[in-house]
């Protein structure tokens, strides 16, 4: 079972992409219990002048950034799909060279080689 064996990609992919969906599920119903919660506070959701209001601030913000971390990376695991199907799936998006077979082992969702990658940080 190699990285670069397409039906193995494939099914890792998926398995990958499942969890994320999860995740994301999971994430939203925490964001909804949270706006809720900061809804029928005291204060009436007024962030301002709840003295919970900073912490439901960040709490709200951080599982904001989360949800939007899951979908980035859903979407790169749903390109990698695509590259899987089209046979380009260990080729780097940026410069066409090889990503690698320990990175797509590491990260089945990469989209560039380590050298592109670094590059774009």
């Amino acid at each position: 079972m190699l990285a670069h064996d397409p039906e193995f990609a494939r099914s890792r992919l998926n398995t990958d992409r499942d969890q994320v969906l999860g995740h994301i599920a999971e994430l939203e119903r925490e964001f909804g219990a949270i706006v809720a919660s900061a809804s029928e506070g005291a204060a009436g959701g007024d962030d301002e002048h709840d003295p919970e209001g900073a912490t439901i601030a960040f709490e709200r913000q951080h599982v904001s950034s989360l949800i939007d971390h899951a979908r980035a990376h859903l979407t790169a695991i749903d390109a990698a799909l695509r590259k899987v199907a089209s046979g380009t799936y260990e080729i780097c998006d940026i410069c066409g060279g090889p990503i690698g077979a320990e990175r797509l082992t590491a990260r089945p969702a990469s989209l560039t080689c380590v050298r592109c990658a670094g590059k774009r940080r």
